[in-house]
């Protein structure tokens, strides 16, 4: 692992942003039936009752989680590396329309009950800042392959 590259500290906070996005709420739903949050693996009460599974989220949610910490190790082989950051940006782009349907739904699911407030907690935008990251990585990836090919051209 070679840490001293900046797209290694680019994709270990891509990591740490996803497995924080993984174990915390997403959203929330407060009415006359009590408290609900949305998690990665479920719709659950106030008490941690499951309600609705949300596993395909959860699972997307820790691929896009683990995918990074791979591509860390891949130092050696940097075109692999361009296309699993590629691969992330797609598993981040489903992970924020999973959040959405997932969202959507858990309203639906309610819609039956009085909703006084629900709203949206800061880690669901998280994925979009890891797909920033993820951009930047393969762009310092790829400069770095650049180089690697100037240098093999002088010698």
């Amino acid at each position: 692992m070679m840490i001293q590259r900046i797209q290694t500290l680019y994709l270990l906070i891509i990591a740490a942003l996803m497995a924080v996005t993984l174990f915390s709420g997403l959203a929330w739903f407060a009415g006359d039936a009590g408290e609900f949050g949305l998690y990665a693996f479920g719709l659950k009460t106030a008490e941690g009752e499951l309600v609705q599974s949300t596993v395909y989220m959860g699972v997307l949610l820790a691929l896009a989680c683990a995918l990074p910490l791979v591509t860390v190790f891949l130092f050696r082989r940097r075109l692999l590396q361009i296309r699993l950051c590629v691969v992330e940006m797609v598993l981040l782009l489903g992970s924020l329309v999973m959040e959405g349907v997932y969202y959507f739904l858990s309203w639906r699911v309610f819609s039956d009950l009085t909703f006084h407030t629900q709203g949206f907690k800061p880690a669901i935008v998280l994925p979009l800042v890891c797909l920033l990251f993820a951009y930047l990585a393969a762009r310092a990836i790829f400069r770095d392959e650049l180089l690697v090919r100037a240098a093999d051209r002088i010698r």
